[in-house]
């Protein structure tokens, strides 16, 4: 039963499409969960400041 729910997900997931907003977006959240285990200063303002100067790759 759980791998059947699993599997649905995963189905749903696949037709999900993010536009460029939404994917920065998705792209910051990552890389602020990521760099903050490992450096209590990064703050999100941080991250989008960043984020503006990294060009999106497509």
């Amino acid at each position: 039963m759980q791998d059947q729910n699993l599997s649905k997900l995963i189905e749903l997931a696949k037709g999900v499409h993010m536009n460029d907003a939404q994917r920065n977006e998705q792209r910051n959240s990552f890389v602020y969960g990521n760099t903050k285990i490992e450096n209590g200063s990064i703050t999100r303002e941080l991250v989008e400041e960043i984020s503006r100067s990294v060009p999106m790759p497509r």
